[in-house]
């Protein structure tokens, strides 16, 4: 398997995940969508499906990034594959695991990025995978500007005050979600408890001393 820079990041994304995408991502050479084509066919997938993933292997195959701080970083790759259906429509895989997670990350009929346990416990973490990659490249960027990080889990999240914070809506947050205070970012992690039932997985991150280019990266809000 080969690798490249990327050159051009994907459309749909802020100039803080496009410089992110650029800077620190490569590109794998993955099978194409459309080798799979045929016999997704003959085992009864819709082309509408079939045109869904192409569309995403188009733009978003083989791109690997750095690793996000929850979930065991992500998705190695992204890469779709492994159509399936159930009462709400078709879902597909959106790339595999770094490490042997109990859940696989998907892409639901309505477009979220999530990830799902067996039985069908599915936690859509953002609306779209671009909203993973603006978390992902949000988390790299408050990272390197806070003075302080403060990982909170359990119950321990019941004490962290959003009073003075807005949402950051880049990410197009659902289980994961960002806010942005005077001086700090917060993230909200609650995928894993959602999937696996489990409310000890709850996480927050808590990125302090931030000045403007660290809440912000040179992107204000519903600014792209």
């Amino acid at each position: 398997m080969t690798n490249a820079f990327i050159k051009s990041a994907p459309g749909g994304l802020t100039s803080r995940a496009r410089y992110f995408v650029e800077t620190q991502g490569i590109r794998l050479d993955v099978r194409p969508a459309e080798d799979n084509c045929e016999w997704w066919r003959e085992h009864g997938v819709p082309t509408e499906v079939i045109d869904r993933m192409a569309a995403y292997q188009d733009t978003w195959g083989g791109v690997a990034l750095p690793p996000a701080p929850e979930y065991d970083g992500g998705p190695r790759y992204f890469d779709a594959d492994s159509p399936e259906a159930d009462e709400t429509g078709w879902w597909f895989e959106a790339g595999t695991q770094r490490t042997a997670v109990p859940y696989s990350f998907l892409i639901g009929p309505d477009g979220a990025f999530g990830i799902q346990v067996e039985a069908h416990r599915w936690a859509p973490l953002h609306a779209s995978v671009e909203g993973w990659v603006e978390a992902v490249a949000l988390a790299h960027h408050a990272s390197a500007h806070a003075t302080r990080i403060t990982r909170f889990a359990g119950d321990e999240v019941e004490g962290v005050e959003l009073g003075d914070c807005e949402p950051v809506r880049e990410v197009q947050g659902l289980a994961d979600t960002w806010w942005r205070g005077p001086d700090r970012l917060v993230a909200v992690h609650r995928g894993e408890a959602d999937a696996l039932d489990f409310p000890r997985g709850r996480v927050v991150r808590v990125y302090s001393g931030l000045d403007d280019w660290g809440l912000y990266g040179g992107v204000r809000p519903d600014a792209h």
